[in-house]
Protein backbone atom coordinates (compact mmCIF):
# COMPACT_ATOMS: atom_id res chain seq x y z
CA UNK A 1 0.00 0.00 0.00
CA UNK A 2 1.23 3.58 -0.49
CA UNK A 3 0.48 6.50 1.41
CA UNK A 4 -2.26 9.09 0.96
CA UNK A 5 -0.36 11.78 0.16
CA UNK A 6 1.58 9.56 -2.57
CA UNK A 7 -1.55 8.99 -3.98
CA UNK A 8 -2.82 12.02 -3.80
CA UNK A 9 0.75 12.89 -5.79
CA UNK A 10 -0.13 10.08 -8.57
CA UNK A 11 -3.40 11.24 -9.16
CA UNK A 12 -2.80 15.18 -9.64
CA UNK A 13 -0.34 14.91 -11.83
CA UNK A 14 -2.49 12.80 -14.05
CA UNK A 15 -4.85 15.92 -15.11
CA UNK A 16 -3.83 19.46 -16.64
CA UNK A 17 -6.30 22.49 -17.09
CA UNK A 18 -8.48 22.12 -19.22
CA UNK A 19 -9.31 24.66 -22.76
CA UNK A 20 -11.42 28.06 -22.37
CA UNK A 21 -14.29 28.32 -23.75
CA UNK A 22 -16.60 31.97 -23.78
CA UNK A 23 -19.92 31.95 -22.47
CA UNK A 24 -22.19 34.86 -21.59
CA UNK A 25 -22.58 36.27 -18.19
CA UNK A 26 -25.69 34.65 -17.29
CA UNK A 27 -24.32 31.13 -17.38
CA UNK A 28 -20.52 32.42 -15.57
CA UNK A 29 -21.72 31.26 -11.90
CA UNK A 30 -19.73 29.12 -10.20
CA UNK A 31 -17.49 28.58 -13.63
CA UNK A 32 -13.66 28.85 -13.54
CA UNK A 33 -12.14 31.79 -15.27
CA UNK A 34 -9.30 30.50 -17.64
CA UNK A 35 -7.88 34.04 -18.52
CA UNK A 36 -7.37 37.45 -16.58
CA UNK A 37 -10.74 39.52 -17.26
CA UNK A 38 -9.68 43.33 -18.02
CA UNK A 39 -11.79 45.83 -17.63
CA UNK A 40 -13.79 47.32 -21.13
CA UNK A 41 -14.04 51.25 -19.31
CA UNK A 42 -13.35 53.19 -15.91
CA UNK A 43 -15.69 52.85 -12.71
CA UNK A 44 -16.70 55.47 -12.17
CA UNK A 45 -16.53 56.86 -15.96
CA UNK A 46 -15.97 60.79 -14.47
CA UNK A 47 -15.84 62.75 -11.27
CA UNK A 48 -19.26 62.22 -9.32
CA UNK A 49 -20.85 62.86 -7.01
CA UNK A 50 -21.54 60.50 -3.64
CA UNK A 51 -24.28 62.48 -2.11
CA UNK A 52 -27.27 64.37 -3.00
CA UNK A 53 -26.56 67.87 -2.78
CA UNK A 54 -25.47 70.74 -4.31
CA UNK A 55 -21.29 71.04 -6.60
CA UNK A 56 -19.82 73.94 -5.36
CA UNK A 57 -16.14 75.69 -5.61
CA UNK A 58 -14.62 75.05 -1.75
CA UNK A 59 -13.74 78.61 -1.46
CA UNK A 60 -16.71 79.91 -1.89
CA UNK A 61 -18.02 77.88 1.26
CA UNK A 62 -15.03 78.49 3.49
CA UNK A 63 -17.33 80.82 5.59
CA UNK A 64 -20.87 80.20 6.13
CA UNK A 65 -23.33 80.78 5.78
CA UNK A 66 -23.27 81.72 2.36
CA UNK A 67 -26.00 82.07 -0.45
CA UNK A 68 -24.97 80.64 -3.95
CA UNK A 69 -26.89 80.85 -7.11
CA UNK A 70 -28.35 77.66 -8.59
CA UNK A 71 -27.29 77.49 -12.09
CA UNK A 72 -28.93 74.00 -13.19
CA UNK A 73 -28.71 70.57 -12.00
CA UNK A 74 -26.48 67.46 -13.03
CA UNK A 75 -29.23 64.20 -12.36
CA UNK A 76 -27.66 60.63 -12.53
CA UNK A 77 -26.67 59.63 -15.99
CA UNK A 78 -26.73 63.34 -17.13
CA UNK A 79 -24.81 66.61 -16.58
CA UNK A 80 -24.22 70.31 -16.16
CA UNK A 81 -22.56 71.29 -19.31
CA UNK A 82 -21.13 75.07 -17.83
CA UNK A 83 -18.66 75.60 -15.78
CA UNK A 84 -19.47 76.68 -12.21
CA UNK A 85 -18.22 80.13 -11.77
CA UNK A 86 -17.43 81.89 -8.31
CA UNK A 87 -21.14 82.41 -6.43
CA UNK A 88 -22.63 79.52 -8.25
CA UNK A 89 -24.18 76.47 -7.19
CA UNK A 90 -25.52 73.29 -9.42
CA UNK A 91 -28.23 70.94 -7.74
CA UNK A 92 -26.52 67.25 -8.57
CA UNK A 93 -27.77 63.78 -7.43
CA UNK A 94 -25.88 60.45 -6.85
CA UNK A 95 -24.00 59.48 -9.62
CA UNK A 96 -24.42 62.77 -11.24
CA UNK A 97 -21.24 64.08 -13.06
CA UNK A 98 -19.53 66.60 -11.32
CA UNK A 99 -19.70 69.85 -13.26
CA UNK A 100 -15.75 71.56 -14.38
CA UNK A 101 -15.19 74.27 -11.54
CA UNK A 102 -16.76 72.67 -8.52
CA UNK A 103 -14.67 71.25 -6.64
CA UNK A 104 -16.78 69.61 -3.36
CA UNK A 105 -20.30 68.93 -2.66
CA UNK A 106 -22.63 70.13 -0.10
CA UNK A 107 -25.00 68.02 1.22
CA UNK A 108 -28.48 68.57 0.79
CA UNK A 109 -28.72 68.45 5.10
CA UNK A 110 -26.39 71.18 5.20
CA UNK A 111 -28.71 73.33 2.83
CA UNK A 112 -31.70 75.74 2.62
CA UNK A 113 -32.86 76.42 -0.55
CA UNK A 114 -34.90 79.40 -1.57
CA UNK A 115 -36.30 80.12 -5.03
CA UNK A 116 -32.99 80.07 -7.60
CA UNK A 117 -30.35 80.42 -4.43
CA UNK A 118 -29.75 77.87 -1.91
CA UNK A 119 -27.84 79.00 1.33
CA UNK A 120 -25.01 76.82 2.70
CA UNK A 121 -24.99 76.49 6.27
CA UNK A 122 -21.95 73.76 6.98
CA UNK A 123 -19.07 74.54 4.23
CA UNK A 124 -16.61 71.11 3.14
CA UNK A 125 -13.28 71.00 2.15
CA UNK A 126 -12.12 69.94 -1.59
CA UNK A 127 -12.99 66.87 -2.58
CA UNK A 128 -15.61 66.54 -0.06
CA UNK A 129 -18.29 63.67 -1.49
CA UNK A 130 -16.51 63.16 -4.92
CA UNK A 131 -15.77 59.93 -6.16
CA UNK A 132 -13.26 60.05 -8.76
CA UNK A 133 -12.60 59.22 -12.11
CA UNK A 134 -10.91 55.86 -11.99
CA UNK A 135 -11.70 55.11 -8.43
CA UNK A 136 -12.79 51.52 -8.56
CA UNK A 137 -11.10 50.10 -11.67
CA UNK A 138 -9.70 52.13 -14.43
CA UNK A 139 -9.94 50.57 -17.71
CA UNK A 140 -7.55 48.03 -19.56
CA UNK A 141 -6.79 46.79 -15.76
CA UNK A 142 -7.46 43.35 -14.71
CA UNK A 143 -10.54 42.94 -12.92
CA UNK A 144 -10.62 39.02 -12.40
CA UNK A 145 -7.47 37.09 -12.47
CA UNK A 146 -7.50 33.34 -14.34
CA UNK A 147 -7.99 30.53 -11.60
CA UNK A 148 -10.93 31.96 -9.52
CA UNK A 149 -14.77 30.41 -9.39
CA UNK A 150 -17.03 32.86 -10.31
CA UNK A 151 -19.49 34.29 -7.50
CA UNK A 152 -22.71 36.45 -7.63
CA UNK A 153 -20.22 39.61 -6.79
CA UNK A 154 -18.04 38.63 -9.12
CA UNK A 155 -21.04 38.76 -12.24
CA UNK A 156 -21.66 42.13 -10.78
CA UNK A 157 -18.17 43.36 -11.01
CA UNK A 158 -17.57 41.73 -14.80
CA UNK A 159 -20.98 44.09 -15.46
CA UNK A 160 -19.63 46.52 -14.29
CA UNK A 161 -16.86 46.38 -16.26
CA UNK A 162 -18.80 46.27 -19.26
CA UNK A 163 -18.05 42.51 -20.22
CA UNK A 164 -21.14 40.27 -21.42
CA UNK A 165 -19.16 37.38 -21.82
CA UNK A 166 -15.82 35.62 -19.95
CA UNK A 167 -13.80 33.07 -21.14
CA UNK A 168 -14.09 29.93 -18.62
CA UNK A 169 -12.64 26.25 -18.36
CA UNK A 170 -14.64 24.11 -20.29
CA UNK A 171 -16.64 21.73 -17.23
CA UNK A 172 -15.04 18.55 -16.83
CA UNK A 173 -16.34 15.59 -18.21
CA UNK A 174 -16.52 12.95 -15.54
CA UNK A 175 -17.88 9.51 -16.61
CA UNK A 176 -19.68 7.35 -13.50
CA UNK A 177 -19.97 3.80 -13.50
CA UNK A 178 -21.21 1.83 -10.81
CA UNK A 179 -21.09 -2.47 -10.55
CA UNK A 180 -22.45 -4.71 -8.70
CA UNK A 181 -25.13 -7.59 -9.43
CA UNK A 182 -26.76 -6.53 -5.62
CA UNK A 183 -27.76 -2.83 -6.91
CA UNK A 184 -30.74 -1.86 -8.21
CA UNK A 185 -31.98 1.54 -9.65
CA UNK A 186 -33.41 4.01 -7.18
CA UNK A 187 -37.54 3.92 -6.76
CA UNK A 188 -37.07 0.13 -8.23
CA UNK A 189 -38.82 -2.39 -5.97
CA UNK A 190 -35.57 -4.26 -4.85
CA UNK A 191 -35.86 -8.07 -4.65
CA UNK A 192 -34.17 -10.51 -2.83
CA UNK A 193 -30.67 -9.36 -1.54
CA UNK A 194 -30.48 -6.54 -3.93
CA UNK A 195 -30.07 -2.34 -2.18
CA UNK A 196 -30.68 0.92 -4.13
CA UNK A 197 -27.53 2.21 -5.87
CA UNK A 198 -26.59 5.16 -3.91
CA UNK A 199 -22.72 5.65 -5.08
CA UNK A 200 -23.92 6.75 -8.45
CA UNK A 201 -26.36 9.53 -7.54
CA UNK A 202 -24.02 10.20 -4.96
CA UNK A 203 -21.01 11.14 -6.87
CA UNK A 204 -23.07 12.88 -9.98
CA UNK A 205 -24.39 15.31 -7.50
CA UNK A 206 -20.55 15.62 -5.99
CA UNK A 207 -18.91 15.84 -9.55
CA UNK A 208 -21.71 18.53 -10.36
CA UNK A 209 -21.06 20.54 -7.03
CA UNK A 210 -17.17 20.26 -7.98
CA UNK A 211 -17.51 22.08 -11.06
CA UNK A 212 -17.76 19.12 -13.06
CA UNK A 213 -20.12 17.63 -15.41
CA UNK A 214 -21.35 14.22 -14.75
CA UNK A 215 -22.31 11.44 -17.16
CA UNK A 216 -24.18 8.31 -15.63
CA UNK A 217 -22.75 4.79 -17.34
CA UNK A 218 -25.36 3.18 -14.92
CA UNK A 219 -25.04 0.12 -13.13
CA UNK A 220 -22.99 -2.92 -14.41
CA UNK A 221 -23.17 -6.59 -13.08
CA UNK A 222 -20.11 -8.67 -12.26
CA UNK A 223 -19.77 -9.59 -15.37
CA UNK A 224 -16.50 -8.98 -17.38
CA UNK A 225 -17.93 -8.37 -21.29
CA UNK A 226 -20.68 -6.51 -19.76
CA UNK A 227 -18.35 -4.25 -17.58
CA UNK A 228 -15.93 -3.49 -20.21
CA UNK A 229 -19.16 -2.78 -22.42
CA UNK A 230 -20.44 0.08 -20.05
CA UNK A 231 -16.89 1.13 -19.44
CA UNK A 232 -16.17 2.09 -23.04
CA UNK A 233 -18.89 4.71 -22.85
CA UNK A 234 -16.43 7.00 -20.98
CA UNK A 235 -13.74 7.18 -24.07
CA UNK A 236 -14.46 10.60 -24.33
CA UNK A 237 -14.71 11.73 -20.84
CA UNK A 238 -11.41 13.41 -18.98
CA UNK A 239 -11.94 11.23 -15.79
CA UNK A 240 -13.82 8.03 -15.47
CA UNK A 241 -14.90 7.01 -12.34
CA UNK A 242 -16.17 3.35 -10.70
CA UNK A 243 -17.47 2.43 -7.61
CA UNK A 244 -17.34 -1.20 -6.52
CA UNK A 245 -15.17 -4.65 -7.68
CA UNK A 246 -12.00 -3.25 -6.53
CA UNK A 247 -11.52 -5.24 -3.38
CA UNK A 248 -10.24 -8.58 -3.09
CA UNK A 249 -13.29 -11.08 -3.23
CA UNK A 250 -14.09 -13.53 -5.73
CA UNK A 251 -16.44 -10.58 -6.84
CA UNK A 252 -14.12 -7.96 -7.37
CA UNK A 253 -13.52 -8.02 -10.88
CA UNK A 254 -12.84 -4.45 -12.32
CA UNK A 255 -9.22 -4.45 -12.21
CA UNK A 256 -8.75 -8.06 -13.75
CA UNK A 257 -11.50 -7.46 -16.06
CA UNK A 258 -10.94 -4.12 -17.52
CA UNK A 259 -7.13 -5.21 -17.91
CA UNK A 260 -8.06 -7.04 -20.53
CA UNK A 261 -9.51 -4.46 -22.34
CA UNK A 262 -6.84 -1.54 -21.66
CA UNK A 263 -6.91 -0.64 -18.02
CA UNK A 264 -3.14 0.30 -16.70
CA UNK A 265 -2.93 0.19 -13.23
CA UNK A 266 -0.60 2.94 -11.26
CA UNK A 267 -1.34 1.86 -7.95
CA UNK A 268 -3.50 -0.11 -6.55
CA UNK A 269 -4.07 0.02 -2.17
CA UNK A 270 -3.47 2.86 -0.11
CA UNK A 271 -3.14 3.18 3.61
CA UNK A 272 -6.31 4.49 4.93
CA UNK A 273 -9.58 3.88 6.25
CA UNK A 274 -12.19 3.98 4.27
CA UNK A 275 -10.63 3.53 1.18
CA UNK A 276 -8.40 1.37 1.13
CA UNK A 277 -8.64 -0.51 -2.12
CA UNK A 278 -8.42 2.61 -4.39
CA UNK A 279 -7.20 1.76 -7.58
CA UNK A 280 -6.32 4.37 -10.47
CA UNK A 281 -4.87 4.03 -13.64
CA UNK A 282 -5.95 4.60 -17.13
CA UNK A 283 -8.35 3.05 -19.18
CA UNK A 284 -7.78 3.20 -22.89
CA UNK A 285 -6.14 6.52 -22.25
CA UNK A 286 -8.42 7.74 -20.39
CA UNK A 287 -7.63 8.36 -16.64
CA UNK A 288 -9.12 5.96 -14.07
CA UNK A 289 -9.82 5.74 -10.45
CA UNK A 290 -11.91 2.91 -9.14
CA UNK A 291 -13.66 3.08 -5.44
CA UNK A 292 -14.96 0.73 -3.25
CA UNK A 293 -18.38 0.21 -3.77
CA UNK A 294 -19.37 0.69 0.55
CA UNK A 295 -21.09 4.50 0.17
CA UNK A 296 -19.02 5.96 2.74
CA UNK A 297 -15.69 5.00 1.10
CA UNK A 298 -17.03 6.46 -2.13
CA UNK A 299 -17.95 9.90 -0.89
CA UNK A 300 -14.28 9.82 1.42
CA UNK A 301 -12.49 8.91 -1.50
CA UNK A 302 -14.51 11.56 -4.11
CA UNK A 303 -13.46 14.17 -1.21
CA UNK A 304 -9.97 13.43 -1.16
CA UNK A 305 -8.98 12.09 -4.91
CA UNK A 306 -11.71 13.70 -7.15
CA UNK A 307 -12.16 16.87 -5.63
CA UNK A 308 -8.37 17.78 -6.27
CA UNK A 309 -8.39 15.88 -10.00
CA UNK A 310 -11.27 18.07 -10.72
CA UNK A 311 -9.81 21.13 -9.27
CA UNK A 312 -6.53 20.69 -11.61
CA UNK A 313 -8.56 20.24 -14.73
CA UNK A 314 -10.46 23.42 -13.75
CA UNK A 315 -6.48 24.93 -12.72
CA UNK A 316 -7.86 26.37 -9.08
CA UNK A 317 -5.74 23.39 -6.89
CA UNK A 318 -2.62 23.39 -5.05
CA UNK A 319 -3.75 19.46 -5.04
CA UNK A 320 -5.34 19.34 -1.99
CA UNK A 321 -8.82 19.47 -0.46
CA UNK A 322 -9.20 22.27 2.09
CA UNK A 323 -8.27 21.47 5.76
CA UNK A 324 -8.90 23.35 9.04
CA UNK A 325 -7.92 23.03 12.65
CA UNK A 326 -10.47 22.22 15.18
CA UNK A 327 -10.50 21.08 18.87
CA UNK A 328 -11.81 17.94 20.17
CA UNK A 329 -14.78 17.05 22.05
CA UNK A 330 -13.87 13.83 23.17
CA UNK A 331 -10.79 11.93 23.68
CA UNK A 332 -9.82 9.29 20.59
CA UNK A 333 -7.20 6.14 20.87
CA UNK A 334 -4.07 5.58 19.16
CA UNK A 335 -4.37 4.95 15.75
CA UNK A 336 -2.97 2.13 13.33
CA UNK A 337 -0.87 2.34 9.91
CA UNK A 338 -3.71 3.90 8.01
CA UNK A 339 -4.82 7.57 7.90
CA UNK A 340 -8.54 7.40 8.96
CA UNK A 341 -11.55 10.09 8.28
CA UNK A 342 -13.36 10.08 10.57
CA UNK A 343 -17.19 10.89 10.13
CA UNK A 344 -17.34 13.98 12.66
CA UNK A 345 -19.68 16.86 13.59
CA UNK A 346 -18.25 20.65 13.59
CA UNK A 347 -19.39 23.36 15.47
CA UNK A 348 -17.99 26.33 17.60
CA UNK A 349 -17.37 27.12 21.27
CA UNK A 350 -18.19 29.69 23.11
CA UNK A 351 -14.80 31.22 22.46
CA UNK A 352 -15.51 30.65 18.91
CA UNK A 353 -12.78 28.12 18.25
CA UNK A 354 -13.73 25.32 15.69
CA UNK A 355 -14.58 21.85 17.28
CA UNK A 356 -14.66 18.32 16.02
CA UNK A 357 -16.79 15.88 17.63
CA UNK A 358 -16.57 12.06 16.10
CA UNK A 359 -20.12 10.81 15.51
CA UNK A 360 -20.28 7.52 17.42
CA UNK A 361 -20.96 4.74 14.37
CA UNK A 362 -18.37 5.11 12.06
CA UNK A 363 -18.94 2.14 9.72
CA UNK A 364 -18.16 2.47 6.01
CA UNK A 365 -21.58 0.99 4.92
CA UNK A 366 -23.44 3.84 7.16
CA UNK A 367 -24.35 6.23 4.63
CA UNK A 368 -26.74 7.85 7.17
CA UNK A 369 -23.63 8.92 9.21
CA UNK A 370 -22.11 10.61 6.41
CA UNK A 371 -25.25 12.14 6.13
CA UNK A 372 -25.15 13.62 9.52
CA UNK A 373 -21.51 14.45 9.69
CA UNK A 374 -20.17 18.06 8.21
CA UNK A 375 -16.39 17.18 8.56
CA UNK A 376 -13.80 14.72 8.36
CA UNK A 377 -11.69 14.17 11.08
CA UNK A 378 -8.15 13.38 10.18
CA UNK A 379 -6.21 10.68 12.37
CA UNK A 380 -3.05 10.40 10.65
CA UNK A 381 -1.35 7.20 10.51
CA UNK A 382 0.56 5.78 13.85
CA UNK A 383 -1.29 8.75 15.51
CA UNK A 384 -0.88 8.99 19.49
CA UNK A 385 -3.89 8.39 21.38
CA UNK A 386 -5.18 12.13 21.48
CA UNK A 387 -7.56 14.31 24.41
CA UNK A 388 -10.15 16.88 24.60
CA UNK A 389 -9.10 19.97 23.30
CA UNK A 390 -6.03 18.91 21.69
CA UNK A 391 -6.52 20.42 17.74
CA UNK A 392 -7.04 17.94 15.27
CA UNK A 393 -7.37 18.67 11.33
CA UNK A 394 -10.67 18.12 9.65
CA UNK A 395 -12.35 18.59 6.20
CA UNK A 396 -15.36 20.48 5.87
CA UNK A 397 -17.47 18.70 4.09
CA UNK A 398 -19.80 20.87 0.96
CA UNK A 399 -23.02 21.60 1.52
CA UNK A 400 -23.24 21.29 5.61
CA UNK A 401 -22.46 24.46 7.57
CA UNK A 402 -20.86 24.42 11.17
CA UNK A 403 -23.19 25.32 13.78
Amino acid sequence: MISVEEALARTTEAFSPLPGEEVSLEKALGRVLAEDAYAAVSHPPTDVSAMDGYAVRAKDVAQVPVSLSVMGEAPAGGAYKDEVMSGQAVRIFTGGTVPQGADTIIIQENTERNGETVMVVKGARDGTYIRRQGMDFKTDEVGLKAGRRLAPRDIAFAAAMNLSHLTVRRKPSIAILSTGNELILPGKTPGPNRIPGSNGPGLAAFVDSCGGNPMDLGIAPDDEKALAALATGAKDSDLLVTSGGVSVGDHDIVRDALGRHGLKVNFWGVAMRPGKPLLFGHFSGVPFLGFPGNPVATLVCATVYLRPAIDAMLGVCDGRTEEISARLTCNLDANDERQCYLRAHLSTDREGNMTATPLPKQDSAMISILSQANGLLIRPPNAQAAKVGECVTVIPLAGRHAG
